[in-house]
């Protein structure tokens, strides 16, 4: 028997809201329905978002807050990638507390970058042999890992947390972190090690904002610091206040400043007493990510995390941006005549992922009703044809190709047979009709009780 997932305390409560969010789509009922993309991860809670623009992909690196948890849980980051901003696939853990030796407790936000062929990632984690936080640095050759551990030890460990990097145009690279104060220091070309002395960036109101009645802490500067340059221009965004948090950032001529306040970006909303900032430019157009409590079970210690489009002013300054349930505009469309693993998801109901035996992942715990939406997917003159890779220890199910909703036009369906085990992979195909032109497409699994089957990957064929 296939036992409960970590995340199956929640997965009812999930579904329910997925069913709402439809159902409220339903009765709004413009000519095309809306549905939300936002947060856009529903399988499990996920928190600090750090995107990556890489090889025409966006690359989203994670923190995982654990289900129920009332006290920054965290014990992994996570993975997804997307090439059009709606549809995102999940790769994962590939990195974790167990990574690193040195560390006990609280894999928190981090960053990733690509440089010299490698992925460096900063993560920071309470030392043992301390019990103070420090920032490691974990490398890979892949922007999906696997990661490992670069040092051994700590690459730096002053008790402070929360580290952004970013390579100016003449190549040096910089790390910055810290919470209550901020700090850099000037990386060294290999990226794991550095020149000087960690320095610390003076919190001046001018250059960081007023905190009202606090005369500890006078600046807005709380953590998350996010920093990159744009058109010449030095960006420091920055989760301030405290709490509940909202979204500032400043402006300065160079790399360590001196730093201007500009204002808020994101006000405080969202059902989460922290925020944390990335921001990225792809594909032509700029977007915000974030983190609130959006899912059931939501809140302050059960994030998720959000995107947002949005267009800076004439002048480089930010605009204000508020959360939206709708999210970002997809980039293009999929192609639904190229494998697709099933662990691409726009949107999902009752779903999770796991490790597949054939290698990267599967979606199982699948029960009757369950579905997955991918979205814009270019089937042109139409589909003939539809196969996945599936797997069951049970009897196997249906699994129904449905349009532009999870009760939409059907236009085709699989039958799943029982393999003999969850990881036992077989391929199913089947007719389908009326795809043609560009579409939602929604899998629908339905069958008797319990698990039906898990599916690792489809393809449509013409």
């Amino acid at each position: 028997m296939k036992v409960a997932s970590p995340s199956s305390a929640i997965r009812k409560s999930r579904r329910g809201f997925a069913l709402l969010t439809g159902l409220l789509c339903a009765l709004a009922l413009l000519p095309a329905v809306a549905r939300a993309d936002n947060p856009i991860v529903q399988t499990i809670y996920t928190a600090d978002p750090a995107p990556l623009v890489h090889d025409g992909r966006v690359y989203l690196y994670t923190g995982h807050d654990e289900d129920g948890s009332t006290n920054y849980t965290m014990k992994e980051w996570r993975v997804w990638s997307s090439a059009d901003m709606v549809n995102w696939t999940d790769h994962g853990s590939p990195l974790n507390l167990a990574s690193f030796g040195w560390a006990s407790a609280n894999a928190w936000a981090g960053q990733a970058i690509y440089r010299n062929g490698k992925f460096y990632w900063y993560v920071p984690m309470t030392v043992r042999a301390t019990g103070a936080m420090g920032i490691g640095v974990a490398v890979s050759t892949s922007p999906t890992g696997p990661f490992s551990d670069a040092l051994g030890h700590p690459l730096v460990a002053n008790g402070e947390f929360d580290p952004t990097v970013f390579v100016d145009d003449d190549g040096q690279a910089y790390l910055y972190w810290g919470n209550p104060h901020l700090w850099y220091v000037k990386l060294n070309p290999d990226m794991i090690s550095y020149s000087g002395s960690p320095t610390q960036i003076p919190l001046t109101t001018a250059g960081f904002g007023t905190r009202p009645g606090n005369t500890s802490r006078p600046t807005l500067f709380e953590e998350g610091p996010w920093v990159y340059k744009r058109n010449g221009l030095y960006y420091n965004v920055f989760a301030a206040s405290c709490c509940p948090e909202f979204i500032a950032y400043s402006t300065a001529p160079g790399p360590t400043g001196p730093w201007t306040y500009r204002g808020t970006i994101m006000p405080t909303q969202g059902s989460s007493f922290t925020n944390h900032p990335g921001v990225i430019d792809f594909n032509g157009n700029s977007y915000f990510f974030y983190h609130n409590g959006a899912l059931p079970g939501g809140g302050g210690y059960t994030r998720s995390v959000a995107v947002e489009k949005f267009s800076y002013r004439a002048d480089g300054t930010f605009p204000t941006i508020t959360m939206t349930t709708t999210g970002a505009p997809q980039v293009g469309t999929l192609n639904p005549y190229t494998r697709q693993e099933a662990e691409t998801i726009a949107w999902e109901s009752g779903v999770e992922t796991e490790p597949s035996g054939e290698g990267g992942r599967d979606v199982g715990w699948l029960e009757n009703g369950d579905w997955i939406k991918v979205k814009g997917a270019a089937f042109g003159a139409g589909a003939k044809t539809f196969t996945a890779r599936v797997a069951s220890a049970t009897s196997g199910g249906r699994l129904e190709i449905r349009l532009d909703d999870a009760a939409g036009t059907l236009a085709g369906t699989c039958t799943v047979p029982g393999t003999g085990g969850w990881q036992t992979w077989t391929s199913v195909s089947c007719p389908v009709t009326g795809t043609a032109g560009t579409h939602d497409v929604y899998f629908r699994f339905t069958g008797g009780g319990g698990y039906l089957f898990n599916v690792n990957w489809w393809q449509f064929a013409a």
